[in-house]
C-alpha cells in the first residue's frame, strides 16, 4: 500500500527516539517481573508442603499456578500502558498542525492508520517478547506445556492488537495527548469489566454483554485453547475502530 512503509518507519522512528518507550517498557518489565516472581515463589512454597502431603500434588501445577496468572497479570499491566504509547499517535500530529499535511499527501489515510497502528503494535511486541526470559528461565526447573504458552502469547497479541486499535481511535477524537490517554483508559476499562454485567442482566443480554467483555475472550487463550470465536472478536474489534477512526478523520476533512 503506497506509503504505508513510510508511515510506519517514522513511527517507530517516533518511538525509539521518544523516553516513552523506555519509560515504559522498563515499568511494564519490571512490574511483570514482580509478578513472575511473585507466581514463582508461591509455587515454590506450595511444591514444598505439597512434598510432606502428597494429597495436594495433584494440584501443583506449573501451568494454572505461574503461567496463567503471568498472561492475567500482564494484561492487566497492558491497559495501563496502552494509552500511554496511544496517546499520541493522532492527538500530537492534530496539535502539531501536521495531520492535514499528512492526509494531503498522495497516501491513502488508510495506509496512514495502518502505519500508525502496526507500528505501535510492534513495540507491544518488543515487550511482550523481553517476558519470554522469564519463562527460559522457568523451564530449566520445572516443565510446563510450551503449547499452553505460545496460546496465551497468541491471546496477548490479539489483546494488544484490541487495545491499540482503540486507543488510536480515542487520540483521534482530541489534540490534547493527556486527555488522549484518560480517554483510551477508561474506554479499556469499559470493555474490561462490562462483562461483569452479564451475570445482573438476563439470559440474552447477559450473553452479549460477556461476549463484548475484551477480557472474556483472552481466558480461553490463557487456557492453551485457540477459539476461532475469539479470535474473531478481536479481528472484529480491531477492524471496527480502525474503521472508526478513518470514518472520523474523513468527517473532519468534510468540515474544514
Amino acid at each position: 500500500m503506497n506509503g504505508f512503509l513510510a508511515v510506519f518507519k517514522r513511527e517507530l522512528y517516533a518511538f525509539f527516539a521518544s523516553p516513552i518507550f523506555y519509560v515504559v517498557g522498563t515499568i511494564f518489565l519490571v512490574i511483570a517481573g514482580y509478578f513472575f516472581y511473585t507466581a514463582v515463589a508461591y509455587f515454590s512454597l506450595i511444591s514444598f508442603q505439597a512434598a510432606q502431603n502428597p494429597i495436594m500434588g495433584a494440584q501443583v501445577n506449573l501451568n494454572e499456578m505461574v503461567i496463567k496468572p503471568l498472561f492475567d497479570d500482564i494484561s492487566i499491566i497492558l491497559l495501563l500502558i496502552v494509552p500511554l504509547l496511544t496517546m499520541r499517535l493522532i492527538a500530537e500530529e492534530k496539535k502539531n498542525g501536521t495531520l492535514e499535511l499528512l492526509l494531503t499527501y498522495p497516501i491513502r489515510d488508510l495506509a496512514v492508520l495502518l502505519g500508525k497502528f502496526l507500528a505501535t503494535l510492534l513495540v507491544l511486541l518488543i515487550f511482550l517478547s523481553a517476558t519470554l526470559v522469564y519463562l527460559l528461565i522457568l523451564s530449566g526447573f520445572g516443565e510446563f506445556e510450551w503449547g499452553v504458552v505460545l496460546a496465551g502469547y497468541g491471546g496477548l497479541v490479539l489483546l494488544c492488537a484490541a487495545f491499540v486499535a482503540l486507543g488510536l481511535f480515542v487520540s483521534a477524537l482530541t489534540q490534547n495527548q493527556i486527555i488522549a490517554a484518560v480517554l483510551g483508559f477508561g474506554a479499556l476499562m469499559m470493555f474490561w469489566v462490562i462483562g461483569w454485567a452479564g451475570s445482573l442482566s438476563g439470559p440474552l443480554t447477559g450473553k452479549v454483554v460477556k461476549y463484548l467483555s475484551i477480557l472474556e475472550h483472552l481466558d480461553s487463550f490463557t487456557k492453551g485453547v485457540l477459539d476461532s470465536r475469539d479470535i474473531a472478536y478481536y479481528l472484529t474489534f480491531c477492524a471496527f475502530f480502525i474503521f472508526a477512526t478513518l470514518r472520523y478523520l474523513d468527517s473532519q476533512k468534510i468540515r474544514s
